[in-house]
């Protein structure tokens, strides 16, 4: 299969510009007289991603740059979570979006592309753009070209089975999904003001090693609330976090200005279906190991949860992703093959 590619750093010619200072935002000034001029030109050539919000997906894809040769730094709220993951070699800054520290939002300005992964909240909205005044401010003669934020397929609503694409009217139906369209406006608004690249991503339900049906199983863990509530949806949009990391390194690639993408897969399946699945996988390699069905869990009631199929045509056509896995079948069966015995 062929995987889409993305270079580990431009040509000078497609980065707008450098600051001037940028080594000393990085290196002591004892430091910076002991690289060579060629150091310096390395390093301030390469792209440089700064990362609101080191979750899952965060984790995932600050770990895919890094192995390309990205100088990489994400956030995170706690200092245990910080030692956690700078102990697996993460930069990592503490970050309060409810408080910024004025160094953290001038810091962004040295970096070349920002990735917004904080969740909105209901009653507050995004919690960055809170301090929009304090980023612009910040960001406005600093070196970012390419800002990404990620949002979900939820801003749709219910849509009664239909497919749905880009064009599609919003009409969230949630507290929470409402938050969210209102900070893809926001994060838009301010790209448009600072003449960035902006792009929107909307995400089906994310899965990945660690995180997905399969894993639920082997840790025989019960299932969540939110799990129940989506039992008896017929169709469930989802994503591998690698297609996720290659639709956003391909969007870097082939920049736009205030683009919106939906990044799911092409197999918009039920819940139930998918626990089948991961069980019988389960079974297969580890026989006896699944002691009671989880995909015969009974539905929590619930007010419509948003029926829909959405579709990634978008992402295909213009960003030519093609995808690693393209259904919850190759996925799981990928994930399953990497895992050890459970026992």
């Amino acid at each position: 299969m062929e995987i889409y590619q993305i270079p580990a750093s431009y040509p000078l010619r497609e980065v707008r510009h450098f600051p001037r200072n940028y080594m000393s935002t990085f290196l002591p000034i004892s430091a910076i007289s002991s690289h060579s001029k060629t150091d310096k030109i390395e390093l301030e050539s390469r792209n440089r991603m700064f990362i609101l919000g080191m979750g899952f997906i965060g984790q995932f894809f600050a770990q895919n740059l890094k192995n390309e040769g990205w100088v990489v730094t994400g956030t995170s709220t706690s200092t245990i979570k910080k030692e956690q993951l700078q102990e697996r070699g993460f930069d990592i800054c503490l970050f309060d979006a409810n408080e910024p520290q004025l160094s953290t939002l001038n810091r962004l300005k040295h970096y070349t592309h920002l990735l917004v992964s904080i969740p909105s909240v209901v009653g507050i909205g995004d919690p960055v753009l809170q301090h929009r005044e304090l980023l612009r401010s910040s960001l406005m003669d600093g070196n970012l070209q390419w800002l990404g934020y990620l949002s979900s397929t939820s801003v749709y609503g219910d849509c009664g089975g239909a497919w749905v694409d880009e064009n599609y009217p919003p009409n969230p139906t949630s507290e929470v999904a409402k938050s969210r369209l209102a900070a893809e406006e926001g994060w838009l608004n301010l790209g448009i003001t600072l003449e960035l690249s902006t792009q929107v991503f909307r995400l089906g339900g994310i899965y990945g090693p660690g995180r997905s049906a399969v894993d639920t199983i082997t840790k025989q863990e019960p299932i969540s609330k939110s799990q129940k509530m989506r039992i008896s949806k017929q169709y469930t949009s989802r994503v591998h976090v690698e297609d996720i990391c290659q639709a956003l390194k391909a969007s870097i690639y082939k920049p736009s200005f205030g683009r919106i993408y939906n990044i799911v897969d092409d197999d918009p399946a039920p819940r139930e279906e998918v626990f089948a699945y991961a069980e019988d996988l389960v079974g297969r390699k580890w026989p006896g190991w699944v002691k009671e069905s989880t995909s015969s869990e009974k539905a929590l009631s619930y007010n419509k949860r948003g029926e829909k199929r959405v579709s990634n045509g978008r992402l295909k056509r213009e960003l030519g992703v093609r995808l690693l896995y393209p259904s919850y079948r190759s996925g799981l069966l990928s994930i399953i093959d990497q895992m050890e015995n459970p026992l």
